[in-house]
């Protein structure tokens, strides 16, 4: 199909894209009832960081969404592009390309960015409809570098793509970056025991006792999702994300209307894990359900109690995959201290062009030094994680 017959445009609102044209690209999974593959892409999800102003003016993330169509009208691709006035809200950092930029003299920012705003999680990034796969991309990139030239940009950022688009990104005119996170693997576990079985003994003796000493905090545990989230549970968790933020980020990313939109469009798929002390949420984690993995994305507090974070966030979860039949659990950004509750380093990937030439060439030479720290470290982290070096049967 040749390119001539496709036609990209930019859009500042994606209630200018109906919604079941854009998840046929988005999420073509669904039209069989199945859950999307991840959440973040859908239509339902973008929007609601939309409506609720956690994107759009005075954020640093205004919205350009891609649309390709076919000439006979089809969409046959989409993708979720912002123009940036800063970096945050990431998780693949290039702060130190913008500070080497500006100090020669140029102007880092804007910059265009296809991403998930605030959302580490791997996933497509040029969503395309099932049947135009190879025209659906090279229109997307190219709109994306149409869009960074007619607008003079420094560069155009793709993060947390797939392995498979990250493949393509010397056809595409961009550079492939590689970084790491630490995800837990289902093998088919039948329980957390049985998980805790493939563990060596030091590992495995820690995390009964840190589950125990999370357990014994003084209240219960529980773990919500669909209709059995209500209204008032967002209240107390928006406590707990606002302390996260004002510790991490200076100031949260989402604002409390996201919840809101959040509780009438995307609590099937969520997984809400509220720590309650005399009915009282005092700690909580949220998750995003795919299907076939759960994504750890917030967690806060506003008390402290002894191994409750390790319990909410990453024991929680891994509960909640084994009895789902998951194949992995995200942990989010950062945090070598995952490594011991056995979630092992994996890498990430991400794809950028850079307009000027010069430093372009650059930031190749750093990407190519970089990629090779990266397989290095996730090879020694993954030497120093908590599985047996063996795998065979023992009582856990």
């Amino acid at each position: 199909m040749p390119d001539d017959m496709i036609e990209v445009t930019a859009h500042v609102s994606l209630a200018d894209i109906p919604e079941t044209e854009w998840d046929a690209c988005a999420c073509p999974e669904t039209a069989d009832g199945a859950p999307p593959l991840d959440p973040f892409t859908t239509h339902r999800f973008l929007s609601a960081l939309e409506n609720s102003g956690s994107v759009g003016p005075g954020t640093g993330w205004e919205p350009r969404y891609l649309a390709a169509r076919h000439e006979d009208g089809t969409l046959i691709a989409v993708a979720p592009l912002y123009a940036k006035s800063h970096s945050q809200g990431e998780y693949i950092f290039d702060h130190n390309w913008a500070h080497a930029y500006e100090n020669a003299g140029g102007d880092y920012y804007p910059k265009l960015q296809i991403a998930v705003p605030f959302t580490p999680a791997t996933g497509r990034r040029f969503l395309v409809r099932p049947g135009y796969e190879m025209v659906g991309h090279r229109a997307l990139a190219q709109g994306a570098l149409q869009v960074a030239r007619k607008y003079g940009v420094s560069s155009v950022h793709v993060t947390f793509c797939t392995e498979d688009e990250v493949a393509l990104a010397k056809d595409l005119g961009m550079m492939p970056r590689a970084s790491q996170q630490f995800h837990w693997l289902n093998r088919g576990y039948r329980d957390f025991g049985a998980f805790l079985g493939d563990l060596s003994s030091r590992k495995r003796k820690n995390i009964r006792k840190e589950r125990a000493t999370a357990q014994a905090f003084g209240g219960t545990i529980v773990s919500l999702t669909g209709d059995a989230i209500q209204p008032e549970h967002w209240d107390a968790f928006w406590e707990f994300y606002q302390d996260t933020g004002a510790r991490k980020w200076g100031t949260p990313y989402l604002s409390r209307a996201f919840f809101d939109h959040a509780q009438d469009t995307l609590r099937d798929d969520m997984l809400l894990v509220l720590a309650l002390r005399d009915g009282r949420p005092v700690a909580g984690a949220l998750n995003f359900i795919g299907q076939k993995t759960l994504y750890g994305r917030y967690w806060g507090a506003i008390e402290d109690y002894p191994c409750l974070h390790f319990e909410c966030c990453y024991y929680q979860a891994i509960d909640f995959a084994i009895a789902k039949g998951l194949d992995r659990v995200e942990a989010g950004a950062q945090g070598a201290h995952k490594l011991a509750r056995g979630y092992l380093p994996v890498a990430c990937h991400s794809m950028h062009w850079i307009a000027d030439p010069g430093f372009a060439r650059a930031v190749a030479q750093f990407l190519d030094a970089e990629a090779a720290a990266v397989d290095e470290d996730i090879e020694v982290l993954t030497s120093y994680g908590p599985f047996r070096k063996t795998q065979s049967a023992i009582d856990p």
